[in-house]
C-alpha cells in the first residue's frame, strides 16, 4: 500500500488513488513497469497483521511511504519486487520487524538475502535497509507491562547465540565488518559497559511483538513510533 503506482503485464496498480488499500505484491515482478511515485521512503513491516493495522489507521494518509510486508520470512517475488522498486526509485528503506531473533533474522535476510539463494542474494538483497524496530531497548523507553512479554524458549536462545556468533565472524573479518556493523546498535548499561541490541535481547531473555507497542494507545505505532523514529534519525 502507499504513493506508488506500476503495471504488472499490462495490467494497472494505481495505488496512489487509495493509498492505505492493500494490493498483493505482484508475482511476474519482471513484467512490472511504469513505477511512479511521490514517497518519501518505503518501510518493510514483518507481518501482515501490522500492515494491516497501518492500513485502519491511514497511515499513509498522513506519510508519503510505500508499506509493504514479507508476511515473516519474504519470498523471492517480495524481495525482487523491493529490489525492483528501491532501485527504480532510489528511495530510503526500513524495516520494522519483532523483537525477538526469528525478527533480526527476517531483517538480515532483507539486508543479506538468505543462504539457500546465496548464489542470487545480489539481485534480491537491500544493504540500503534502515533498522527502526522494535529494539529491546524500547522496553524501558515506552514502558511496556510484564503481560506483552515473553521468554525466549530455549531454542530461540541458541538462535540469538549463533547470531551473535555471526556478528562477531564479521566483525572479524575486515571486509565483511562495515556490512554487519550497520545492524549492531550500542546500548550503554550500567558501570560503563555497552551491549549491542541483539546481545540484550539475549541478556534479559524476554521477547515481544511489534503489537505490544500499541499496548498503551491502539494508534500509538501510527502516530508516535514509526514517525518518530524516521524523523528523529532513531534507526540502526
Amino acid at each position: 500500500m502507499g504513493w506508488l503506482r506500476f503495471s504488472e503485464a499490462g495490467r494497472k496498480f494505481d495505488c496512489i488513488n487509495n493509498p492505505n488499500t492493500v494490493y498483493p505484491i505482484p508475482v511476474h515482478v519482471e513484467e512490472v513497469k511504469d513505477i511512479i511515485s511521490v514517497a518519501d521512503y518505503v518501510l518493510i513491516v514483518e507481518k501482515e497483521s501490522v500492515l494491516q493495522r497501518l492500513a485502519d489507521d491511514g497511515f499513509c494518509r498522513g506519510n508519503r511511504c510505500i508499506v509493504i510486508s514479507g508476511r515473516g520470512y519474504p519470498d523471492v517475488s517480495t524481495r525482487r519486487f523491493l529490489r525492483l522498486v528501491i532501485g527504480k526509485l532510489r528511495l530510503p528503506v526500513y524495516g520494522l520487524v519483532d523483537c525477538d531473533p526469528h525478527g533480526f533474522d527476517i531483517l538480515t535476510t532483507y539486508r543479506f538475502g538468505s543462504m539457500q539463494m546465496a548464489y542470487d542474494a545480489k539481485f534480491l538483497r537491500l544493504p540500503e535497509i534502515r533498522w527502526i524496530g522494535a529494539f529491546p531497548s524500547d522496553l524501558e523507553k515506552f514502558s511496556l507491562p510484564p503481560q506483552c512479554l515473553l521468554p525466549l524458549t530455549t531454542e530461540e536462545k541458541a538462535k540469538t547465540e549463533a547470531m551473535l556468533q555471526r556478528c562477531y565472524l564479521l566483525r572479524e573479518v575486515p571486509q565483511w565488518s562495515n556490512n554487519f556493523a550497520f545492524f549492531i546498535s550500542v546500548f550503554t548499561i550500567g558501570c560503563g559497559m555497552k551491549m549491542s541490541e541483539v546481545e540484550l535481547l539475549l541478556q534479559r531473555g524476554v521477547k515481544f511483538e511489534i503489537e505490544a507497542l500499541s499496548v498503551h494507545s491502539i494508534s500509538f505505532l501510527t502516530e508516535e513510533y514509526i514517525p518518530s523514529k524516521i524523523q528523529a534519525g532513531l534507526y540502526i
